[in-house]
């Protein structure tokens, strides 16, 4: 299950978000060549990658901030960009674009810190702007539960697309990485599952005021608990069943 677009785009142009993405694949673009030297790499990550057992020691906590723009790999990168392109244009229209900003920063911080609390002593870099996209997730889950949500389904034999409400697909989401916690070994490495739980409360947290200043479950009753933009209409909303021969 992934998702690939929603239904109600921002009114306006999310300058952060867009320059959010922008960091991260210039970023990522600057330090691809390293990939091809195991040594360079290595190096660089533990330089300006997160490392728990470092933080613990209160060594390196400009890594909290550095390595939410880093990423291990080309489909890192692309997946955590499609989700904040998804969902972040949304949320930013409603806070505001520098608010937004720390927002986004704050959930980073707040889920690579859980991170480190889950795996003290852990050795392993810490990368990616998962944590922070995240805190974007649990805020738009908050501010609008029942805006459509257009998902890529894969099974078995075969692909589909279609709507479901946002509250759906973000609580499986965030299922998904509570029980990866639970059942994950942190100090192994692989994906950081608690960073990604800790992030989505964070946000949801984090844009609690927003959501009460609104008018709480008002605000809900006035947009119908979707982003207050008009729909869009896809008009190749589909994918034909592929079956076996």
């Amino acid at each position: 299950m992934f998702p690939i677009r929603d239904h109600n785009p921002s009114g306006r142009t999310p300058y952060v978000t867009y320059v959010l993405m922008a960091a991260n694949i210039l970023i990522y673009l600057g330090y691809f060549s390293l990939f091809n030297d195991n040594y360079a790499i290595n190096r660089f990550f533990s330089e300006w990658a997160m490392i728990p057992a470092r933080v613990t020691s209160g060594d390196g906590f400009y890594t909290l901030i550095s390595s939410m723009f880093l990423h291990g790999g080309f489909m890192h990168l692309a997946g955590n960009m499609l989700f904040l392109f998804i969902f972040g244009d949304n949320v930013e229209d409603e806070m505001g674009h520098l608010p937004f900003l720390g927002f986004y920063l704050g959930s980073g911080i707040a889920a690579g810190l859980i991170h480190v609390i889950s795996a003290p002593l852990s050795p392993v870099p810490t990368v990616g702007a998962s944590g922070a996209i995240a805190g974007v997730m649990g805020g738009y889950l908050l501010m609008f539960p029942k805006a459509r949500v257009d998902i890529l389904l894969f099974f078995i034999v075969f692909i589909r697309i279609f709507p479901i409400p946002a509250w759906i697909m973000l609580m499986v989401w965030f299922g998904m990485q509570f029980i990866g916690g639970v059942g994950a070994d942190p100090r192994a490495g692989g994906v950081a599952y608690w960073a990604h739980a800790g992030g989505f409360v964070a946000g949801f947290l984090l844009t609690l005021p927003l959501w009460l200043r609104k008018g709480g479950p008002r605000f809900w009753s006035q947009t119908d608990g979707h982003p207050p933009h008009p729909e869009t209409t896809y008009s190749n909303s589909r994918i034909p069943k592929v079956t076996r021969r």
